[in-house]
């Protein structure tokens, strides 16, 4: 049976009000597909570094979980954004500003 999946822009709309009720600034850099779009999401830690979090397939617990898949500097992981990007135009970026790392992203993919 097929997971039921929730709509990007639902998704995204869920998660800014949950970042914005911790007081979490946070905007959308880029928008994508409305229904299916694949979202990134840039957690700038406000002293030049950055990570990218993007929800990757887990087979060992048959999951999709979000991962910190590069770190770096603010422009790697832009530059990382922008070749994703350039590859697929139906990707959301959401960038998040939080000193300490702080992304509100459950392992699980809710949020």
């Amino acid at each position: 049976m097929a997971e039921a999946r929730l709509a990007a822009s639902l998704w995204v709309a869920a998660y800014l009000a949950r970042l914005a009720q911790a007081t979490i600034p946070a905007y959308v850099l880029a928008r994508g597909d409305d229904t299916a779009g694949a979202i990134a999401v840039k957690c700038a830690h406000l002293d030049g570094t950055a990570a990218l979090w993007m929800r990757e397939w887990d087979m060992d617990s048959d999951t999709r979980p979000w991962v910190a898949t590069d770190r770096g500097t603010q422009r790697d992981i832009d530059a990382a954004i922008a070749r994703q990007r350039s590859r697929d135009r139906d990707r959301w970026v959401i960038e998040i500003e939080s000193c300490d790392g702080t992304t509100l992203l459950d392992r699980d993919g809710l949020f």
